[in-house]
């Protein structure tokens, strides 16, 4: 196994492991992005309107697995959650995790 097989397999394992205690799932990419196409039953909050709906995500009180393009939104998204006490993960690219359901 290859340093990036086992990066992936961690991620993989992450995801399985929120998606066990009923995570949500958290589209930070812009509308533009989310109207292209996005994963069902997901939640939309751009990740600049983030610190301004935290609120929202608290009152969920569930586990969030944050997704965007590329999984750099998504890994700023997850680190601030955790700083706001919701437990979180970056879940990586939407299409990438999309196949991970």
């Amino acid at each position: 196994m290859g340093f990036w097989d086992f990066i992936i397999g961690t991620k993989k394992r992450q995801v399985e492991k929120f998606l066990n205690k009923g995570a949500v799932i958290l589209d930070v990419r812009t509308q533009r992005e989310w109207d292209k196409g996005h994963i069902e039953d997901s939640v939309h909050i751009p990740l600049d309107e983030l610190n301004n709906r935290v609120e929202e995500l608290k009152q969920l009180n569930k586990p969030i697995i944050a997704c965007c393009q590329s999984g750099v939104r998504s890994a700023k998204a997850a680190k601030f959650l955790n700083l706001h006490n919701i437990e979180a993960t970056n879940g990586g690219g939407w299409v990438s995790l999309k196949e991970k359901l």
